[in-house]
């Protein structure tokens, strides 16, 4: 990776074809932002400053080939993902440890490329889209598990850069509005309307995950974000 920090903000942004990765990369995009948008998907934005980046996400070769000709960043948000369901007795151990790596473990290995630099200039910025599943939820033990990981890496990784003008979040929606709801291999586990009566729009996740980007939120870090839409509220 190149040792000189970028000359205007620029985040890598990974899932950026679909669902919230897409509109966090839009919101970037439309707030002057530079945007490296990451996913295996063929990109949906078209425009100057966004640099589509084909790579799977799910192989740690091609992640370190692509870091290999990825310009210096000031923010990482890591947005891909996917969801497998299951109840105790039916669990895919397969389906379990590819969500480990999507969600996890590429976290970490762009983390750890990315976020030394950053420290390193005294600016970055950080964000993990987790899920109010992390709380634990019945069907949903493997997805739960990675969801709450990253809560724990985030709170450990902030710990070690607080003091060196890096921060580290996560964003946790309830059933956002994205092609997720629907899709089959979550069938025996369907989504939960929050109480305020509809689903989170991803722009309402896009509009949080670009205020911690922003100079504003320096004093926000390893936190856990909850847009809930009232989920979270005693009922």
């Amino acid at each position: 990776m190149p040792s000189e920090a970028p000359a205007s903000p620029h985040a890598l942004v990974t899932g950026s074809s679909s669902g919230i990765g897409l509109a966090i990369a839009r919101h970037l995009l439309e707030q002057g932002w530079r945007v490296s948008g990451w996913d295996l998907a063929a990109p949906v934005l078209q425009q100057a400053n966004f640099t589509p980046v084909s790579v799977d996400l799910m192989d740690e070769n091609a992640i370190a080939q692509a870091l290999q000709r990825q310009p210096p960043v000031t923010a990482l948000v890591h947005a891909a993902g996917w969801m497998r369901t299951a109840p105790l007795g039916a669990l895919d151990l397969q389906a379990g440890e590819a969500m480990w790596r999507l969600h996890v473990q590429s976290a970490t290995q762009l983390a750890q490329a990315l976020v030394p630099a950053m420290a390193s200039h005294g600016l970055g910025r950080v964000v993990l889209i987790g899920s109010r599943v992390a709380q634990g939820m019945a069907g949903r033990s493997q997805y739960a598990a990675v969801k709450a990981a990253l809560i724990a890496m985030a709170r450990s990784w902030a710990a070690e850069v607080a003091a060196s003008g890096v921060t580290v979040n996560v964003v946790s929606p309830a059933a956002t509005q994205t092609a997720m709801l629907s899709d089959p291999a979550r069938v025996g586990s369907a989504p939960q309307l929050p109480p305020i009566g509809r689903y989170i729009d991803p722009a309402e996740v896009a509009a949080l995950v670009s205020f911690l980007l922003s100079s504003q939120a320096a004093a926000i870090t390893g936190q856990d974000l909850q847009i809930c839409g009232g989920a979270s509220l005693p009922r």
